[in-house]
């Protein structure tokens, strides 16, 4: 039945594809299914699958949002959208979006200057520990408790907002926060950057719909900056 399943969707590929090249090559249509992490979804993916549904008129756009792995044949996805995801050899893409963790607080929270640990919000269980930030005046160390867990970074941010504790966010969501002086920045976080992917299966023929997504992607970010992601979030 697998091998069934997969031959038919491989048809259909090879069926669209003769379509759009028949129509010159400049009109993607079919089913598109793409699955996006929640903080991406919940900020910019709205905006951009109804630009490309009014760009794209002939493609049925279906999003659905989750951060945990996909398998992308069992699970019919033409598209996914990771977070600094595993090497996967099944798998091909571009990074299309880049941003970085900070640390920021409500203005009336402030660092602590004798060590003390600070109250702190986090997405998911944590317990007491250390982070690494980096300032205009070089690294330094922030002794922290979890007071509060949540499990959306937008959740979190409103958290912080409020004055509970402080909290590790990425840049793009709390930038207009920190411009609006509603947030203060404490220092970024020392670690990798968050990277954005957009993958598709290797072994499977790039259609029209995909690259289409891929180039709106691409139109939407054109230098894969935190400051374009938080454009989406301001709006």
């Amino acid at each position: 039945r697998a091998l069934f399943e997969r031959t038919g969707q491989l048809l259909t590929e090879l069926d669209e594809t003769a379509a759009a090249i028949a129509s010159g090559g400049n009109s993607p249509r079919g089913r598109l299914r793409i699955s996006a992490p929640l903080l991406f979804s919940q900020t910019a993916m709205g905006k951009l699958a109804a630009g490309f549904a009014l760009k794209f008129p002939e493609v049925r756009l279906e999003v659905t949002t989750e951060d945990r792995s996909v398998d992308m044949i069992e699970e019919a996805y033409d598209l996914v959208i990771r977070v600094n995801p595993e090497p996967d050899e099944s798998l091909v893409g571009r990074i299309f979006l880049r941003d970085r963790l900070v640390v920021v607080a409500a203005p009336d929270l402030t660092p602590s200057t004798d060590g003390s640990a600070v109250p702190v919000v986090v997405r998911g269980p944590a317990g007491p520990g250390d982070w690494s930030v980096t300032t205009p005046t070089g690294q330094s160390r922030i002794s922290v408790n979890p007071i509060l867990s949540l499990s959306s970074l937008v959740m979190v941010r409103d958290a912080v907002r409020m004055g509970v504790g402080a909290a590790r966010l990425p840049i793009s969501l709390v930038n207009h926060d920190i411009a609006a002086g509603t947030l203060v920045l404490w220092g970024d976080v020392v670690g990798p950057d968050i990277a954005l992917w957009a993958l598709y299966p290797s072994r499977r023929l790039l259609s029209a719909r995909v690259s289409a997504f891929l180039d709106h992607l691409k139109a939407a970010f054109p230098r894969g900056t935190p400051d374009e992601l938080a454009a989406y979030v301001g709006k």
